[in-house]
């Protein structure tokens, strides 16, 4: 396998299963030294048993993205570990209930909220100085259509993936005079468990693996991509401006 990620640190958050363990897994293979932040120990020690075996270093980060004061702490301990990051991927993120708007309850809504928007927002505050540090620092910060469709009953996703896609944005036309570039991707339907949750009666030997995803989403991290504040579409394989 091609080591086009050689001496690269790079933090993927929801690194235990489905997408993140697959592009934290490629990471590792391709010479990326992966932080890999999960709640899951089980997912991550065998995640780290993978790239071990392939000849990748890992460190294991476990805990809750609620954890804000560890989200807060950990810019510190890999800026005194290494002084810099070059790949922030966030992947992490959960469901919710799928309902109408009124019947969300306020505890649904605030864990939805805490894991895929406010989590999100204290890594880029513990992160940024660190990409900052790098020649060519990249950010992915993962979506859904649903933001864009407003699909009925998918309003958790919807709100918090519009505020994902705005957080991200902001964030990118604040940096455009640096060397960091800041994207959102969009992986499409995924054999993942929790697209098996949201559609329990899709066949899902029709949808691509988490492998296969990972493999393209990859290529948007790397130092010869340029583009910055955009939405990269898998499905269409096409690059979407707001």
């Amino acid at each position: 396998m091609q080591k086009d990620f050689e001496g690269r640190i790079a933090l993927v958050t929801g690194a235990s299963r489905g997408i993140g363990y697959q592009i934290a897994k490629q990471l590792g293979a391709r010479g990326a030294h992966v932080i890999a932040l999960a709640r899951t120990v089980g997912g991550l020690e065998d995640l780290d048993d993978e790239i071990k075996a392939a000849g990748g270093q890992t460190t294991l980060v476990p805990l809750d993205l609620t954890d804000y004061d560890a989200l807060d702490r950990l810019g510190g301990a890999i800026f005194e570990r290494w002084k810099k990051l070059d790949i922030f991927v966030g992947n992490a993120g959960v469901l919710g209930v799928l309902s109408p708007i009124g019947h969300i309850g306020p505890k649904d809504f605030d864990k939805v909220m805490s894991v895929n928007v406010t989590a999100n927002w204290r890594l880029i505050r513990s992160l940024d100085p660190l990409l900052r540090q790098s020649d060519a620092g990249r950010a992915l910060l993962l979506t859904s259509h649903q933001a864009q469709t407003c699909t009925p009953f998918w309003g958790l996703q919807a709100i918090s993936k519009a505020a994902v896609e705005s957080m991200a944005r902001t964030w990118a036309n604040e940096s455009l005079k640096t060397a960091m570039k800041i994207n959102l991707a969009d992986p499409g339907p995924t054999r993942t468990g929790l697209r098996a949750k949201a559609m329990p009666g899709e066949a899902p030997e029709n949808l691509p693996t988490p492998e296969l995803v990972a493999e393209d989403l990859l290529e948007l991290v790397k130092p010869e991509v340029f583009e910055t504040g955009k939405l990269y579409d898998r499905v269409s394989r096409e690059w979407m401006t707001f």
